[in-house]
């Protein structure tokens, strides 16, 4: 009864896989699953990515599960989200329930459904990590530069610090000023010093012989007005 159930349902496989089902043996077997997968936006050039399933029937099948294995198409790129050597194993441990739920009936489209459901929705999964990981980078990014326009936040900590550094700057700039306003008083003494009155150059002597000169030919003056009255 097995045999007869194994050529029933291959004969409903060729009509819903005919281009992609090709016959090993008797009762064994491999289709093409094609993947749904949506390429991203720089991957336009990658195409979907292919399983392909071998299938082989044991003597009491479906009584007992199908001898299952996974490969990938020959000569065909590897998918970046997707390889069936990394996945395999994953992929066929998760038709285990459906096998299980399945025995004693005809379950080979139910498993390459399954199967490809499983692996669209892996390849899904790491599209949305790796987009995740892509937001939370830029998101990083524009936390170090909204810093730049932030201050520090004030904490009882920061805020003794900036006090004794404020405070240091200002005695800083206090010295400086009183330093520069000492040297101009310095420069305003040395050119007081070079700018003598009158009287400073006549206490000094500078001035003394000029003014006696002057008065002997103020003197010798009166004398001649004197003589000219007289005769």
């Amino acid at each position: 009864m097995g045999r007869e159930e194994q050529v029933e349902e291959r004969e409903v496989l060729d009509s819903i896989f005919p281009e992609e089902i090709t016959d090993i043996s008797d009762t064994e077997y491999r289709i093409s699953i094609l993947l749904d997968v949506p390429p991203d936006d720089d991957e336009d050039t990658d195409e979907p990515p292919t399983i392909v399933l071998h299938v082989r029937y044991p003597e009491n099948y479906p009584d007992e599960p199908p001898v299952l294995e996974l490969s990938a198409p020959q000569n065909v790129p590897t998918h970046p989200q997707f390889s069936v050597a990394s996945d395999k194993d994953q992929l066929l441990q998760g038709l285990e329930e459906t096998i299980q739920e399945n025995l004693g009936m005809a379950m080979v489209f139910t498993l390459v459904t399954t199967l490809k459901e499983n692996a669209e929705q892996l390849v899904a999964d790491r599209k949305a990590e790796l987009a995740k990981a892509h937001e939370e980078a830029l998101l990083a990014a524009e936390r170090e530069e909204n810093k730049k326009f932030h201050g520090t936040p004030v904490t009882p900590e920061t805020f003794v610090k900036w006090r004794a550094g404020f405070i240091k700057e200002m005695e800083e700039e206090r010295l400086r000023l009183e330093e520069e306003r000492l040297a101009e008083l310095k420069k305003s003494r040395v050119k007081e010093e070079k700018k003598l009155t009158g009287k400073q150059l006549w206490e000094r002597g500078l001035v003394g012989k000029i003014d006696e000169g002057e008065d002997e030919d103020t003197g010798l003056a009166e004398g001649v007005e004197s003589l000219k009255v007289a005769s």
